[in-house]
């Protein structure tokens, strides 16, 4: 019902609007007309006094010609006279625009006065002529039917004043006739009667025809406006649609689809241009530590900043996330990639005011190419970025011949991976750890081969990326696991149940896939103990601890054991390292190598074997590649060990045949 109440009310205060401009509309055509017909009315006027003054009575008709005159200057000055209400617009204030209306209405209401006033006038005709029994009546009754007549017809927009200016004379008419009580004079007055009824109706059905043609105008004339308008709203909602879909709704920026759009009208030409994509380093944590809302502003801050520093001509894009882009042409003395790359990381890492300073860093990767596709830049730019971040943060490298040759191995390990693992190509190799304390094997860690037929062996970090961009994520890990169970299988039937193996899990196979449900369901279906097993995950799945530790609790409750690799080069905390679960920690390579020759490097060493016993976790040192490094870990008490100095990857059926020897004799 409020609705129907509400939709009511608009709908009257339409009509009361368009009721308003048809009466402004009735105002002008009555100003209009009775300018016209004044000129007719005192021409009438001056012929009827000549004719009195013929007939003998000369100064009535002299007096009635004064009285008519004198109404129609009065007549002449209303039309003339300024009327607010002709000049209402729709910037009025409200009370103006009330005032406007009523005098309208005033006016239209003066112009009945003064008609009726001039009506009377002609009402007093019968003086000059006996009552109309004087020879010269049937030519004032001639011209009170002529000025009567004419009347309706010029006063088609209001018929109230015809009316109150026909209905004197003519009543007057036919006062006189009855007067005279003459059978005839009777019937004329009858007629006269009848005539003002015709002339009186002819005044009302003019005005209405008058009213709906105003309306009609007024209709059409409103309708136009709102069809203007609502195009106006269609182009300007359509404006906006399409800046929302080619610009990012946080920053401003262009997003990838409207930095593609015109992007591609730069790229491709004679013109080198220049692209650089930005990855911010470290955001992630500002997200968790300080929420999303200020990560927000953050983001905002940097597109800012990035702006500011940019030469001009600059496309410049929030590809999403964390990651953006910049594009532009490298002609007329153009800032050199290099140094624009380090203005921009110059500018990023200065302080923000919500966190303490170098918790942000930003990584770039730059390519400059000429007449390629827009596509072939942003895949080159890619890899220089990823070659960037792998470096360290705040750091920029740009697409070389050696990018290219990166860039096709990984298009083609893409390509050619869902064959080669149907095919059985890839394989599964074991390095071996060995126990200083009885100098035997007691893990082999699994790793990834493939040779491919062209680019011969492919890095295990590219062939998981190939699987990830090929959707085989999950196949290459039940691929693993299935070599892992045969190695296991081999050495219980030999008897070596004490040597366990490890099963390396990235932190894209961590977060897309259940690697716990499909380990554990192997392992039961195989029947194999999940002690003989373990995990090996890098300190990069271990940042992201909410996604992982209900995986990871699910396989330590199961009695599998988790190891961090690569400790010591990323952000582990000792409470991220009890909450995953982790009972054994790798000492990444890049400590290991040059062990013997630098003292800093034996103090890191030694406070992570300090901080294994005091977490009772067990230590491996790999990438031990020379025998001073090896006796230098004796020496200090590494209790594991790994190396290509102490055994290389090898097939599973080698690794079979080397778990019997000792190794260490030598150390």
């Amino acid at each position: 019902m409020p609705k129907l109440h509400h939709a009511a009310s608009v709908l009257d205060g339409a009509d009361r609007g368009l009721g308003k401009q048809i009466r402004r509309d009735q105002l002008e055509a009555v100003r209009s007309s009775v300018l016209n017909a004044i000129p007719i009315n005192m021409l009438l006027g001056v012929t009827a006094t000549l004719v009195a003054v013929h007939t003998g009575v000369g100064m009535l008709g002299a007096s009635w010609l004064a009285a008519s005159t004198s109404v129609n200057i009065l007549r002449i000055a209303l039309c003339r006279a300024p009327c607010l209400g002709l000049s209402l617009s729709e910037g009025m204030p409200p009370e103006m625009a009330q005032a406007a209306e009523r005098s309208v209405d005033d006016h239209l209401r003066l112009a009945c006065l003064i008609a009726f006033l001039s009506g009377l006038v002609w009402a007093c005709l019968p003086v000059l002529c006996d009552g109309y029994r004087s020879t010269h009546a049937i030519f004032y009754l001639t011209v009170t039917c002529g000025i009567t007549a004419g009347a309706v017809t010029h006063g088609i927009a209001y018929a109230r004043i015809p009316t109150c200016f026909i209905v004197p004379p003519l009543l007057s008419v036919a006062g006189c006739l009855v007067a005279q009580g003459a059978f005839e004079s009777l019937c004329l007055a009858a007629t006269v009667l009848l005539y003002l009824f015709a002339l009186v109706r002819s005044a009302a059905k003019t005005e209405r025809s008058f009213r709906d043609a105003s309306r009609l105008k007024h209709e059409a004339r409103a309708l136009a406006l709102a069809s203007d308008r609502a195009h106006a709203s269609a182009q300007e909602l359509a404006d906006q649609m399409s800046h929302r879909a080619t610009h990012d709704g946080l920053t401003g920026l262009l997003n990838r689809t409207g930095f593609e759009r015109k992007a591609e009208a730069i790229v491709g030409g004679e013109t080198e241009c220049c692209l650089l994509l930005l990855d911010l380093d470290g955001f992630k944590s500002v997200n968790d530590l300080y929420g999303h809302k200020r990560g927000d502003g953050v983001l905002i801050e940097v597109a800012r900043r990035i702006e500011d520093v940019l030469p001009p001509r600059c496309l410049t894009a929030r590809f999403g996330g964390d990651e953006f882009a910049i594009l532009y042409p490298l002609t007329g003395g153009a800032v050199a990639p290099a140094d624009l790359a380090h203005r921009l990381i110059q500018t990023v890492a200065d302080r923000f005011e919500t966190f303490d300073a170098g918790r942000l860093g930003l990584s770039i990767g730059v390519c400059h190419l000429t007449g390629t596709t827009l596509t072939e830049m942003l895949s080159c730019a890619d890899e220089a970025l990823y070659v960037a971040k792998a470096s360290g943060r705040n750091r920029h490298h740009t697409f070389d011949e050696a990018l290219r040759a990166r860039a096709t191995i990984r298009r083609d390990s893409k390509r050619d991976l869902p064959q080669a693992l149907a095919d059985g190509h890839l394989e599964v190799w074991f390095q071996p750890i060995y126990r200083r304390s009885d100098q035997r094997i007691a893990c082999f860690e699994a790793l990834l081969r493939w040779r491919h037929p062209v680019h011969g062996w492919i890095a295990p970090p590219d062939i998981l990326t190939a699987a990830a961009l090929s959707g085989l994520t999950e196949s290459l890990l039940r691929f693993i696991l299935e070599n892992v169970c045969d190695l296991m299988l081999a050495l219980s039937r030999e008897g070596r149940d004490d040597v366990s193996v490890a099963l390396n899990v990235s932190p894209r196979e961590m977060a897309q896939i259940p690697v716990d449900e499909i380990i554990l369901q192997r392992l039961r279906a195989l029947g194999l103990p999940p002690n003989r097993l373990e995990i090996e995950i890098t300190e990069e799945t271990a940042l992201d601890i909410k996604a992982v530790q209900s995986k990871l609790a699910a396989l330590t409750e199961a009695g599998i054991r988790i190891a961090l690799d690569d400790f010591g080069t990323g952000y582990s905390s000792l409470a991220s390292l009890r909450r995953l679960g982790t009972r054994r920690v790798k000492i990444d390579r890049s400590l290991v190598t040059g062990l013997s020759e630098s003292e800093d490097q034996r103090g890191m060493i030694q406070a992570v074997l300090s901080l294994g016993r005091a977490l009772d976790l067990e230590v491996v040192a790999e990438g031990i590649e020379g025998e001073a490094d090896l006796r230098t870990l004796t020496g200090m008490g590494c209790p594991f060990l790994q190396g290509y100095h102490l055994g290389r990857p090898i097939p599973a059926a080698e690794a079979l045949r080397l778990e019997s020897r000792l190794v260490l004799d030598a150390a």
